[in-house]
């Protein structure tokens, strides 16, 4: 079982596609192997990425975690609840194997005193994300609804984004801290990004999920992943492989170390794991 991140590891940050990394990710979805994404994306932006590297088959973490999605049609329909038009004539078929909500109005509450420049976003499953002011441009997908702060939390919501451009990540990260949000999950990307995620939920815990349903083995587990999300997966994985461009913090994690994702080190590993 091989787990992917994809902005940063599979997709530049541009979200352009190396031909490399595409060719890879298709012989082993030839071969068979287990391919899992496993992305902060949530279900429509997921969608978008996994159609431009076809991803025909498997099954894909979305939202660090909160939602386990079954692409192709792989698991026993009464397990699954069809993903409708969520991007408009996607193949393949999407369904939702599993998921995790959560309320989050008081770590709004929490974080719209401490960082009042700070743009935030709420997704569920099946409703339009709100957000509370526009994100730079090219960060979302899907629909977004720009919602006053009082009407931006959801009782089944699946992650609460925090964006402020103001600040480097691990800034970001240094406030959250000080916060003391505890009892909920968060991880910062490669910019100044944070998602906060239903407690004990993280794209680690959705892959063990995952790894259970496969029936394989957790020491031929493989995760290669750049970001803070990427911490627990690294861990968890019997081989955890940091992205060139993955900071330290987040390559200590890690059992090894590719190239940058301008030098295709998603594919270099791909292609090792093939032979």
């Amino acid at each position: 079982m091989v787990a992917l991140d994809i902005d940063g590891t599979i997709l530049h940050h541009d979200t352009s596609l190396s031909p490399r990394v595409k060719k890879a990710i298709a012989a082993h979805l030839a071969a068979g192997t287990n391919l899992v994404i496993a992305t902060g994306r949530g279900i429509s932006g997921a969608q978008v990425a996994m159609q431009q590297f076809d991803f025909c088959r498997g099954y894909a973490v979305c939202s660090n975690g909160s939602i386990v999605l079954s692409v192709g049609g792989i698991a026993p329909q009464e397990r699954t609840t069809p993903v409708a038009d969520v991007v408009k004539e996607a193949t393949p078929e999407v369904a939702i194997v599993a998921s995790n909500t959560f309320d989050p109005q008081r770590e709004i509450e929490i974080i719209s005193k401490a960082l009042p420049d700070a743009v935030m976003a709420v997704e569920t499953l099946d409703q339009a994300r709100k957000i509370t002011g526009e994100f730079p441009p090219g960060e979302l997908t899907g629909q977004s609804v720009i919602v006053p702060l009082a009407q931006l939390s959801d009782p089944h919501a699946t992650r609460l984004t925090v964006r402020a451009p103001h600040l480097t990540a691990l800034e970001l990260l240094d406030v959250m801290d000080d916060l003391g949000l505890h009892g909920m999950e968060y991880a910062v990307g490669w910019s100044a990004w944070m998602d906060i995620a239903p407690v004990g939920i993280s794209k680690a815990t959705s892959l063990e999920y995952v790894r259970n349903v496969l029936g394989v083995d957790a020491r031929h587990t493989v995760a290669v992943g750049d970001s803070g999300n990427d911490c627990e997966m690294l861990a968890w994985a019997g081989v955890g492989i940091a992205m060139g461009n993955a900071p330290e913090y987040v390559a200590a994690y890690a059992d090894a170390m590719t190239e940058d994702v301008y030098l295709d080190g998603c594919a270099l590993v791909l292609e090792e794991l093939l032979g």
